[in-house]
């Protein structure tokens, strides 16, 4: 499924990201209420406003739902893996090697300490 190109603009209505999307402004509105990762400020009048991290979000349901064939449910499940998979560090992380390190930079200062203290 293609992705249109999104228009650069801070903020899209329903409307605008209905059509971009080519679904139906309901089914956007029960994507929010489904799905936690799409959820759209809205200004002091109700009226949402989606940015463009939420127009792409949009397309990758539409991506999960229509051409992947996820139910709703699944659709969630996926966007909560993806989610936690941009959150975590790329680097491994050793505790034990870590507290090593930090035990002997201490024993370090020490050192120096001392050596400064003697003269």
């Amino acid at each position: 499924m293609k992705t249109p190109l999104i228009p650069d603009k801070l903020f899209f209505k329903i409307g605008e990201v209905a059509e971009l999307a080519g679904v139906e402004q309901h089914v956007l509105r029960y994507w929010e209420e489904e799905i936690e990762s799409l959820k759209p400020k809205k200004n002091k009048s109700g009226q949402r406003l989606y940015q463009k991290k939420d127009v792409e979000r949009v397309f990758e349901i539409k991506q999960l739902l229509y051409a992947d064939k996820f139910t709703v449910a699944g659709a969630r499940e996926k966007m909560k893996q993806n989610k936690k998979k941009e959150t975590q560090l790329d680097i491994a992380f050793d505790r034990e090697g870590f507290k090593k390190w930090k035990a002997d930079i201490k024993k370090d200062l020490k050192s120096i300490l001392n050596s400064l203290d003697k003269k």
